[in-house]
C-alpha cells in the first residue's frame, strides 16, 4: 500500500494552477482543462477532464455560478454562496491538491476560489460504456436479460435493485499506484462472515502494483495467489441475479471498475458446475438439466482417457462392449491422433473467438466438412477418434465455467499421457493424484471440494438435486454466515 502524500491547497490560484500543470499536464494534455470565472470580483477556477464528465451538468453549474453576480452582493460569504449554488447531490470539500488530482482524474470537476484553502469536488462523471445486456456466456431460456457492464456505478445499481436491504454494503477503495482503479466490496452486513470481509480487505489493501489494466483477473491473482494451479479459485459472473443470490447466501462480491464481470468469494469446485438456467426451471427440470451438465463435465474429463485405456487393453471391456475401439489399423498411433485432434479443437475454439461473426459460420463448415472428413479419408484419424474428441469438446462447452472447462482439458491431456506411459496403473494413480490435488486446494481458507470433502450430506444432496426455494431455508455453512436462516421463522 502506497503512502499518501499531502500537498495543501494554496490560497493563490496561480500556484494551484502551476501544480496541476506540473503534476498532471494541464495545458499539455488536450483532455484536461480549466475554465476561469470571476464571481463577485473573485477569481474562481474550474478544472475538468473531457470524456469523463457530463458536459450538460457542467453547463448548468456554470449558469448557476454566473448568475451569482446578478443576485448576490456579499463577497465575504462567497464560499458558502458557491457551495449552495452547486445544484448537485454530491458536492465534497477537498483539502489537499493530491486528493484533488485523484478526483479530477476520476472524472469529478474541481472548483478553486481565490483566497481559500479548500476546493469543492462535484461528481459529474459520465463514463463511456454500453447499456446492460444479457451476457453471452450465461444465457438462459427464461429470466432477466440485463447484465453487468464496465461501469462500476451501474453494476452496484443493478445489484441494489435486486437487494433493497438497508444492510447491503458497498465499500469502495482504490488499487494501483498509477491506474487508481476503483474496487467495490459488496456484502450483507448481518449475513457475511466479518472475518471473511476483513480478510478480503486486508488482501486488497496489500496489493502493490502500478495498474490494473486487466481488472478483475489481476485482483484474483493477488487475492487467492493461484500460481500455476489451473483450477479457478473464484467464480466470475456477469449476471446481477446470480451475484445477488450469492450475496444472500453470505458470499462477498468484488466489483472492479472497467470489468463487466464480478468476483464471487469464496467458491468451491461445485460452484463452477451450476448455472442460472437450473434455477429458472422447476426443481425436476432443473435437476435433469444439472445431471445432463454433470454428465457432460464427466465426459469432458474422463471419456477420452477411458476410451484410450480400452484401446490399449481391450481385455478390460466386457464381451458385449467389445466393439469399442478402432476396427482398422492405422500408421499413426492412437495417442498421437488424440493429441492432434484435441489440440485441433482448441485451434478451432481460438479461431472462433478471433473470427468476425459473419465469417464464423463459414469457418465452422470448413472445419466440419473439409478438415474432419478429409482427415479421416486420408487416414490421419480413425473415425472413433473424431467421435470421442467431439463428445469431449461438447462436454467442455457444456461446462458453465469457462475457466473450469480449460482446467479439465489440461488434466484430460495429462491423463492421456500417463495412460500412454503406464497403462491401467497410470490411470489409477493419475485419478488418485488428481483427487488429492483438488482436495488440498483451499480458496480463502475454504476447502475446494466441499461438500464432498469434507463430507456434508445435506449440502451434498443440494448439489445433486435442485431443491425448491421454499425447501432451502438454510444458508451454506461453508461461508460461515452470521444468520443461518434464509427465511424468517
Amino acid at each position: 500500500m502506497k503512502t499518501e502524500s499531502y500537498t495543501p491547497i494554496s490560497p493563490k490560484l496561480n500556484e494551484n494552477e502551476q501544480f496541476f500543470k506540473d503534476a498532471i499536464g494541464v495545458g499539455t494534455s488536450f483532455d484536461l482543462g480549466v475554465r476561469k470565472l470571476n464571481i463577485l470580483k473573485t477569481d474562481v477556477h474550474l478544472y475538468y477532464c473531457n470524456g469523463l464528465c457530463d458536459t450538460q451538468y457542467i453547463i448548468e453549474l456554470l449558469e448557476m455560478l454566473v448568475q451569482v453576480n446578478d443576485r448576490e452582493r456579499q463577497s465575504a460569504k462567497l464560499p458558502e454562496i458557491i457551495e449552495n449554488r452547486l445544484v448537485h447531490q454530491q458536492v465534497n470539500p477537498v483539502k489537499s491538491l493530491d486528493e484533488a488530482v485523484d478526483f479530477l482524474l476520476t472524472g469529478l470537476i474541481l472548483l478553486f476560489i481565490d483566497g481559500e484553502t479548500k476546493a469543492f469536488a462535484v461528481d459529474v462523471r459520465s463514463y463511456p460504456g454500453r447499456s446492460p445486456e444479457e451476457p453471452d456466456t450465461e444465457k438462459v431460456v427464461r429470466g432477466a436479460r440485463d447484465g453487468y457492464v464496465e461501469n462500476i456505478v451501474v453494476n452496484t445499481a443493478l445489484t441494489r435493485r435486486r437487494i433493497r436491504d438497508e444492510r447491503l454494503r458497498f465499500e469502495m477503495m482504490q488499487v494501483g499506484e498509477r491506474s487508481k482503479t476503483d474496487i467495490c466490496i459488496a456484502y450483507i452486513q448481518d449475513v457475511a462472515d466479518p472475518g471473511l470481509v476483513e480478510l478480503i480487505k486486508k488482501e486488497l489493501n496489500e496489493i502493490q502494483i502500478d495498474g490494473l489494466t486487466m481488472a478483475d483477473k489481476t485482483i484474483e491473482e493477488f487475492l487467492v495467489k493461484q500460481g500455476y494451479n489451473p483450477y479457478p479459485l473464484v467464480r466470475y459472473t456477469e449476471r446481477p441475479d446470480v451475484a445477488a443470490t450469492h450475496l444472500l447466501e453470505g458470499h462477498v462480491i468484488i466489483m472492479v471498475d472497467t470489468s463487466p464481470s464480478v468476483i464471487i468469494t469464496p467458491t468451491t469446485y461445485f460452484h463452477h458446475v451450476q448455472h442460472a438456467e437450473e434455477y429458472r426451471q422447476s426443481p425436476a427440470v432443473g435437476t435433469f438439466v444439472r445431471w445432463v451438465r454433470f454428465l457432460g463435465i464427466f465426459a469432458s474429463l474422463f471419456l477420452l482417457p477411458l476410451w484410450f485405456l480400452f484401446v490399449l487393453d481391450p481385455s478390460l471391456l466386457p464381451e458385449k462392449l467389445a466393439y469399442i475401439g478402432p476396427n482398422e489399423k492405422t500408421n499413426i498411433p492412437i495417442f498421437v491422433q488424440l493429441l492432434i485432434a484435441d489440440i485441433g479443437i482448441e485451434f478451432l475454439r481460438m479461431a472462433a473467438i478471433h473470427t468476425p461473426t459473419p465469417l464464423s459460420t463459414a469457418m465452422g463448415l470448413i472445419a466440419a466438412a473439409l478438415i474432419g472428413q478429409i482427415a479421416i479419408d486420408v487416414g490421419l484419424f480413425v473415425p472413433e477418434v473424431i467421435l470421442y474428441v467431439s463428445i469431449a469438446a461438447i462436454g467442455s462447452f457444456a461446462t458453465p465455467s469457462y475457466e473450469l472447462s480449460i482446467a479439465n482439458k489440461i488434466f484430460r491431456l495429462l491423463f492421456l499421457v500417463v495412460i500412454a506411459l503406464f497403462g491401467v496403473p497410470g490411470f489409477m494413480i493419475g485419478v488418485t493424484v488428481f483427487l488429492l490435488f483438488l482436495a488440498n486446494i483451499r480458496s480463502l481458507n475454504t476447502p475446494y471440494l466441499w461438500p464432498f470433502i469434507p463430507f456434508d450430506p445435506g449440502a451434498f444432496m443440494q448439489i445433486i438435486v435442485r431443491r425448491s426455494v421454499a425447501g432451502s431455508s438454510i444458508r451454506p455453512s461453508i461461508v460461515h454466515p452470521q444468520n443461518k436462516q434464509k427465511q424468517p421463522t
